[in-house]
């Protein structure tokens, strides 16, 4: 009798790993827009979602266009710059247009983690054989594709009837380009950050709340280039406007990072086990005010200032020591960079000579100082202490919160304008033929302890900021967060402040009496 044995199925060859690099890119791309379609799929079936990309792809562009031509009309009766106003007011309005669809993208975004949970879909996604970069990735796709095209299109649609309507705009190529890779490094940066702040949340509405944390900042960017669009000396150069190539460098490096943060931070098992956020104001304003005090990384306080002063301050500066070092390098770029543009046009300026600079004074010369110093001619109030020590401590103040927001690199930009225009003036001074030493007198005074310590609070703005990017081992990105805020505040009240306040002091008294007495002569 023979036997018939059931034949084995097929033994199936494992699926090659993908090798190199590009490969592996690649690889994981393809995993990741199996996520991009399904979900791109669910928002086009949700009318609640196709009805604001039609208005504001169709209707929006038309009442823009309506708006420009009637704006333009209106300034055209006063001639010369109202009607340069009203001709960069259709680039302004074509940003614009393009703008306000990117924030359909907020809402799907804040609904791709937090979302799925509510609707208890979550646990069969996280199930799924996809890794947690290519979930990310699809999710993130999936968010920005239909706002980023209903915004590309409505932007086109905009231009097609400004180009044959009545305003026969014709624009330079470059900053068409600039006005798009705007619109696309705009939608990055929103989405990634709603992303993150999806997955780090346990309920809609909290979800919802933060977004005013990417609202806000995105705002202000608008506004800026807003005002760089109307007030660029080279708007109708065509290499396209400076300025915006700056921020589309640096939006670009923020939605990078808010990309590998959310990656980095995304965590299946606390999405999860994690239903309620509880906030322990009290623990919170311990453990920063522990380390405010701390003389090392446990904690360990500072028994008398003498002892903060000792420790706890070198310990806070080491912490920081590479955000420094990397602050240094670019905010001495950004002096040659200013340097080299003052001799460039349209930046060239031709100054007075330089004996002109000298008025008539009185003769003595404690009343020389008074007189130079805390005057009361409107020159003598803009060297007075109580504006130097203002304007220096809004600036840090602002350098230190717009780093918080956006991993350092607004901080970095705003001390790249102080210090790109230090190099400006300086080339500027050289180049008309003054003498160095009216630099040195200028500048040297206070300016050796001003500038260490703008770079001191550059690199703690730089590292707040980007502190998150990789928690150690162990920690949680709220922990880290938070040590390094006190360690932050620490170098604020220990160094920044300090040095700031005997800088105008300097800068206010013995800054213009040397100053002066050297044109003097």
């Amino acid at each position: 009798m023979t036997i018939n044995a059931r034949p084995s199925p097929p033994i199936r060859a494992a699926r090659r790993q993908p090798s190199g690099t590009l490969e592996r890119w690649r690889y994981t791309l393809s995993n990741a827009l199996i996520i991009t379609r399904r979900e791109v799929r669910d928002s086009l079936r949700d009318w609640r979602i196709i009805a604001p990309i039609i208005v504001l792809t169709f209707i929006f562009p038309l009442l823009s266009q309506f708006v420009a031509v009637q704006f333009r009309e209106y300034l055209g009766g006063f001639g010369g710059n109202a009607m340069l106003i009203g001709e960069r007011s259709t680039p302004f309005l074509l940003m614009v247009v393009g703008f306000f669809p990117i924030s359909i993208s907020l809402v799907i975004a804040l609904e791709t983690f937090v979302g799925e949970k509510e609707r208890r879909s979550l646990e069969p996604l996280l199930s799924t054989p996809l890794s947690t970069t290519e979930l990310y990735i699809g999710k993130t796709l999936a968010a920005m594709i239909p706002p980023l095209g209903t915004s590309l299109i409505a932007m086109g649609f905009y231009m097609l009837i400004t180009l044959t309507g009545s305003l026969e705009w014709r624009p330079q190529p470059m900053l068409i380009f600039q006005i798009f890779l705007l619109t696309i490094v705009q939608a990055l940066v929103m989405v990634t950050g709603a992303v993150v702040v999806s997955s780090q949340t346990t309920s809609t509405r909290a979800a919802n709340l933060l977004a005013s944390f990417i609202i806000l900042p995105m705002a202000m960017v608008v506004i800026i280039e807003s005002v760089i669009m109307f007030s660029a000396p080279d708007a109708e150069s065509a290499r396209g406007i400076t300025a915006l190539w700056g921020i589309i460098v640096g939006m670009a490096i923020v939605a990078v990072l808010f990309l590998r943060l959310g990656s980095s931070i995304f965590n299946r098992e606390e999405l999860l086990s994690s239903t309620v956020d509880q906030l322990d104001l009290r623990g919170t304003f311990a453990k920063i005010g522990r380390y405010v005090v701390a003389v090392d990384d446990d904690g360990t306080p500072a028994r008398n200032l003498i002892d903060w002063y000792r420790r706890a301050i070198p310990d806070g500066l080491r912490r920081i020591r590479a955000s420094i070092a990397f602050s240094l390098f670019v905010l001495t770029l950004a002096m040659i960079v200013g340097a080299i543009a003052s001799g460039q046009e349209p930046y060239n300026i031709t100054l007075p000579p330089q004996d002109e600079l000298v008025a008539e004074r009185p003769d003595d010369q404690s009343t020389r100082l008074v007189y130079n110093s805390v005057g009361s001619s409107p020159a003598g109030e803009l060297i007075s202490f109580d504006f130097i020590i203002r304007q220096n401590l809004t600036v840090i103040a602002l350098v230190f919160v717009a780093g918080m927001f956006s991993f350092g690199v607004v901080a970095l930009s705003i001390v790249i304008l102080t210090f790109g225009l230090l190099g400006y003036v300086t080339g500027l001074v050289l180049s008309n033929g003054y003498s160095p030493m009216f630099l040195v007198l200028g500048i040297l005074p206070h300016g050796v302890i001003e500038l260490p310590v703008i770079l001191i609070a550059t690199g703690t703005a730089v590292a707040m900021g980007a502190c998150i990017m990789r928690p150690p081992a162990g920690k949680t990105v709220g922990h880290t967060w938070l040590v390094q805020l006190g360690v932050s505040l620490r170098l604020i009240i220990g160094v920044i402040v300090p040095g700031l306040i005997i800088a105008a002091l300097i800068e206010a008294t013995i800054t213009p009496y040397l100053l002066f007495n050297y044109l003097a002569g």
